[in-house]
């Protein structure tokens, strides 16, 4: 007897199945614009799964123009920061039937162009860029020739960043953010102050900087009284340049990390020093992410809604395209924890 080959389960026959219109089951399947009756809906995806029906992804990409994928660009997925924002992405994507790919670029503007230039060839619906730019105008320039060439194939573009590129952006307010918790700090009684700064080409890491001095300067504090170290933006980073700060000698009380993993790596090389927080020098950081309300002494820092910034982003890829590129602007809250009791 000669095995007969099973048979493709079709949209129609799940419409039969369903008892409702060819249309009806192509809208509740495939995320059209016009909703479906919760009843009528339920109906097709329990009869898609009686059946075993599996879309036919290169029919879509056919039939509508674009894939239902989205594709999101980050630094380092590692970096709760980024971790917390493709979280708010995701969860935001699965309500709208997307999907979402996540490449990690590890800061390199070459990589994020083939990266999206992949996304094109894929049809991607859009793409989500997250983090700071460079001061690099040629690496800029660059990336934004690939973003328009996404977007002239008829994708979306949403960056989550400072507005350096005629699309829509999600801003995160660094300098507002660091320059509010500079006066919180003084107005808990500290004077004397070291920042961990970050790579100077790195704009979130200048602006926070920025910020902060603003801060300071507005209670009459002013150069000569803080300390700056550089250091990666990241755990290791903060570590080396604690120790840095450490073997040169300072006399600050209170250190800045202009992100929270670079706080935790100077509070790691600290305690490896004998020395701890807040006793022998307080600290804050910037961002908030989750696994800080783990760690001892809790630390002070710039909260920002992170998975709400990723939903606010995917919003953006829904909203009709406007002559201007628009702007949704995050700010900050300075929340006080253990890290710099009142002096």
């Amino acid at each position: 007897m000669v095995a007969q080959e099973a048979r493709t389960v079709t949209l129609f026959d799940v419409a039969t199945e369903a008892g409702v219109s060819l249309a009806t089951a192509s809208r509740a399947l495939n995320g059209s614009a016009r909703r479906v009756r919760e009843d009528l809906r339920l109906r097709v995806l329990e009869a898609a799964a009686a059946l075993n029906y599996s879309p036919n992804a290169a029919a879509q990409v056919v039939a509508r123009g674009r894939s239902n994928l989205v594709g999101l660009l980050v630094h380092e997925i590692a970096d709760p920061y980024f971790s917390a924002i493709a979280s708010g992405v995701m969860g935001a994507a699965e309500k709208s039937g997307l999907l979402v790919t996540v490449a990690s670029t590890g800061r390199d503007a070459d990589r994020e162009a083939v990266h999206i230039a992949a996304f094109r060839g894929q049809r991607a619906r859009a793409v989500i860029l997250a983090g700071s730019r460079l001061d690099d105008t040629v690496s800029l320039e660059r990336l934004g020739q690939e973003l328009v060439a996404f977007e002239g194939t008829g994708g979306r573009v949403v960056m989550i960043s400072q507005s350096k590129l005629p699309v829509d952006t999600v801003v995160v307010e660094n300098h507002a953010g660091a320059r509010n918790l500079a006066e919180t700090l003084v107005g808990l009684g500290y004077r004397r102050f070291a920042v961990l700064a970050g790579p100077p080409g790195l704009l979130t890491a200048r602006d926070r900087l920025a910020g902060f001095r603003a801060g300071l300067a507005g209670a009459d504090i002013h150069g000569d009284s803080v300390d700056v170290v550089r250091g990666g933006f990241d755990r290791e980073g903060g570590y080396s340049a604690m120790n840095q700060l450490l073997d040169r000698g300072t006399e600050a009380r209170c250190l800045f990390a202009v992100n929270d993993v670079m706080a935790m790596g100077a509070i790691a090389a600290m305690r490896e020093r004998g020395l701890e927080v807040p006793r022998d020098m307080a600290m804050a950081g910037f961002g908030d992410f989750s696994m800080l309300r783990d760690i001892t002494p809790t630390l002070t820092t710039v909260t920002l809604p992170l998975e709400d910034i990723g939903a606010s982003a995917l919003d953006l890829v829904f909203l009709e395209r406007a002559d201007k590129p628009r702007s949704r602007r995050i700010r900050g809250e300075v929340v006080v924890r253990a890290s710099t009791p009142q002096r």
